[in-house]
């Protein structure tokens, strides 16, 4: 192991004897060209498009592409032409907004990208080496505990160019750049195969659910032809009707007057879209209404065994079953409030419904809204759903809670396996670019 010495550097500690830190600007030239018409067609690239980390760009489509048609640039990325810089092959384009997301991309060819970007130019050092510096964990984080702005919080670009960092000698910069090529991919590939089985196995639960929905779970029954090719045939004595059949209440909340400003530190727990999961309410901080403004909203209030369903947004679909311990909340108008008749629907049986095939596919066969997902009151009592005796419906409950507890053991067991790997693969990175392994 060589001799350490201390850097004099929070984020990066001791390093070996022979090494150098200096500030990024005097390793780096931080561009600043503006595009222009001069250019001609160019490629853009937007923070939305850089993945976390990996330098790889989202393949979103060629909608998403600028060129240039003589006057005027197209594309669905919102952006202003004005501002967008030009980024050469070799360039370093580090995302200023949100930098805990690590928007850090190695640049490939001559293009422009939004000037939420730093383009950084590397000088008479290996540029490999100094993005594996920039993505590194403790470098990220002095970045990141800069930022002003709360909603959008954002780092200064003169505040970057003045942080400290790394310089081994040239050489070394090549070897520890060419090991972390070949070990994150190692590491890169474990997570993608890793990522599938969490795939896989969420299919496999949603196929257990929508078998058991549809085909029910007693064996050896006679079935018949349900009459719609997607649900296929069911057991012989059931019976397709609607959902509106079995409720007492189909309907969605609103928000209250003043919008956020009306939020209380405390009072009637106010349920929005992201505290609806498929596994249960989610309370990881919780929103408030008076109960003066819950008295206002009363038609929208939320009972124990209500059956809330996500009807917008990129959450539609997500449903639970609002449990007994809560008491009491509202909703939004995001979230729709199913109330069963308990003769006719269990609400444990409407939430599995809706996370079958048969409620994914009533979603996107009935969804309204153009380009915002959205679900209707109407669209959701006129779902097509197995009526079955309770008894039955009891009996698939049971069933299912068994099968999906199984399934989301091994979810979780794979889901910390990948928390695992990315810690791993931060730790790698920032022990190499620092020193504090030899390669």
């Amino acid at each position: 192991m060589k001799k350490m010495k201390p850097s004099g550097v929070e984020w990066i500690g001791d390093i070996p004897q022979e090494w150098d830190v200096v500030k990024l600007k005097y390793a780096t030239d931080f561009k600043q060209i503006k595009y222009s018409e001069q250019y001609g067609e160019l490629d853009y690239i937007g923070l939305e498009e850089v993945n976390i980390s990996d330098n790889l760009l989202r393949h979103i489509g060629l909608e998403n592409i600028i060129s240039w048609n003589g006057m005027y640039m197209e594309t669905s990325s919102h952006y202003d032409r004005e501002q967008s810089l030009i980024c050469e092959e070799n360039d370093i384009l580090f995302g200023k907004l949100r930098p805990y997301l690590a928007k850090v991309y190695l640049n490939t060819k001559r293009q422009c990208c939004s000037s939420e970007f730093c383009v950084i130019k590397i000088l008479e050092n290996h540029t490999k080496y100094f993005w594996y510096q920039l993505i590194s964990h403790g470098f990220i984080f002095m970045v990141d505990r800069s930022t002003y702005g709360t909603k959008m919080p954002r780092a200064n670009s003169d505040f970057i160019r003045s942080l400290y960092v790394n310089i081994p000698p040239l050489p070394e910069q090549q070897r520890i750049a060419e090991f972390l090529d070949r070990k994150c991919a190692e590491i890169d590939s474990i997570i993608a195969k890793t990522k599938a089985t969490i795939e896989q196995y969420k299919a496999l639960k949603q196929s257990v659910i929508t078998q058991a929905v549809t085909k029910g779970i007693r064996p050896d029954r006679p079935m018949k032809d349900s009459g719609v090719e997607w649900i296929g045939e069911i057991p012989q004595e059931w019976k397709l009707g609607k959902i509106k059949y079995g409720v007492t209440k189909v309907g969605s909340g609103k928000t209250p007057s003043g919008g956020a400003e009306s939020y209380a530190t405390e009072g009637i727990l106010f349920l929005r879209s992201q505290n609806v999961y498929d596994t249960g309410i989610v309370l990881d901080s919780p929103t408030y209404i008076t109960p003066e403004i819950d008295e206002e909203m009363k038609n929208t209030r939320v009972q124990p065994n209500d059956v809330l369903l996500n009807i917008t947004g990129g959450s539609i679909g997500r449903c639970c079953v609002f449990p007994e311990h809560l008491v009491r909340a509202n909703v939004n108008q995001h979230v729709s409030i199913i109330r069963v008749i308990a003769s006719v629907f269990l609400p444990e049986y409407i939430h599995y419904y809706w996370l079958s095939y048969l409620g994914k596919m009533s979603i996107t066969l009935l969804q309204t809204g153009g380009n915002r997902e959205g679900m209707s009151a109407e669209a959701i009592k006129n779902s097509l759903i197995p009526m079955i005796p309770i008894d039955e419906q009891a009996e698939i409950i049971s069933y299912l809670d068994r099968k999906c507890a199984e399934i989301d053991r091994l979810i979780a067991a794979k889901e910390q396996l990948l928390t695992e790997l990315e810690s791993y693969k931060k730790s790698v990175i920032y022990e190499y670019v620092t020193g504090k392994k030899e390669v």
